[in-house]
């Protein structure tokens, strides 16, 4: 199973590239957006996006992020009671 972590476009970098900085839970990181960049990088800022293996997967709405960012608390917690079974 492939988790996608949510995360909010903040800057974009080197638009040859196609890197942009994601903001995923106060930690930021640099992010390829060529599988979600149809036209200019800049109309990206502020989007939400799902993260994985360093690359913006698909855009989805702040809506969606924050219960995702739910589910993965809600999933990092289990896993702390699962370890202690």
């Amino acid at each position: 199973m492939c988790l996608g972590v949510p995360g909010q476009i903040v800057q974009i970098g080197d638009s040859a590239l196609q890197l942009a900085t994601v903001d995923v839970c106060g930690v930021q990181r640099q992010v390829n957006i060529s599988l979600i960049c149809d036209s200019d990088p800049q109309s990206l800022l502020g989007k939400w996006v799902l993260v994985h293996v360093g690359f913006a997967m698909s855009i989805i709405d702040e809506e969606e992020a924050k219960q995702t960012q739910e589910a993965l608390l809600a999933m990092s917690q289990l896993e702390h009671e699962v370890g202690d079974f």
